[in-house]
């Protein structure tokens, strides 16, 4: 059964054609993307558009071209649901989100696999580098956040001060 080849825009795979009752058999049930657009709620369209910009890969195709996702696949479109609405996160930030995770999964099933010390080493030091590259954006978010946040803190205390004067009656001089 012919599987994946590298996906260089986020590190993931790319999916093939694949024997569909060996891929039953080897990693359970394959959903179509109608089964996947169901159970999670979200437009075949969504699904594929995630496709194009690298989000979600299918993890092949039947011979008529309709997409096949495993159960990691769906489990991976729920993760970027709660990263959209839990976190806030926009798509270009969750695809940083996960590249980062896909680096670090690199690195684990290459050990895990005991591939040798410096193809091990190399997939650990991609995966410090997008740890690191999402927590300067991460840390760029919430600075973001923070100003935001100090200036409704300042306008609330503004209106505050206002509605004082104006209740204490004694409001400024363009007021009178």
């Amino acid at each position: 059964m012919t599987r994946h080849a590298a996906n260089p825009r986020i590190g993931r795979s790319e999916p093939n054609h694949v024997d569909v009752a060996a891929s039953v058999a080897d990693e359970g049930r394959l959903l179509r993307i109608g089964e996947v657009s169901e159970r999670s709620g979200l437009t075949t369209r969504t699904l594929r558009y995630w496709e194009e910009i690298g989000l979600l890969q299918p993890v092949g195709y039947r011979e008529g071209g309709e997409r096949l996702y495993s159960p990691a696949e769906l489990g991976r479109v729920t993760h970027i649901r709660e990263l959209q609405e839990l976190l806030g996160l926009t798509l270009a930030e969750i695809g940083a989100v996960l590249k980062s995770e896909d680096a670090v999964d690199r690195a684990r099933q290459a050990r895990q696999s005991g591939a040798p010390i410096d193809h091990r080493l190399r997939l650990l030091e991609e995966a410090i580098d997008a740890h690191d590259r999402l927590v300067v954006r991460i840390d760029d978010r919430l600075a973001r956040i923070a100003a935001f946040r100090n200036e409704w803190v300042a306008r609330g205390r503004r209106m505050k001060d206002r509605a004082e004067e104006l209740r204490s009656g004694q409001p400024r001089a363009i007021d009178r």
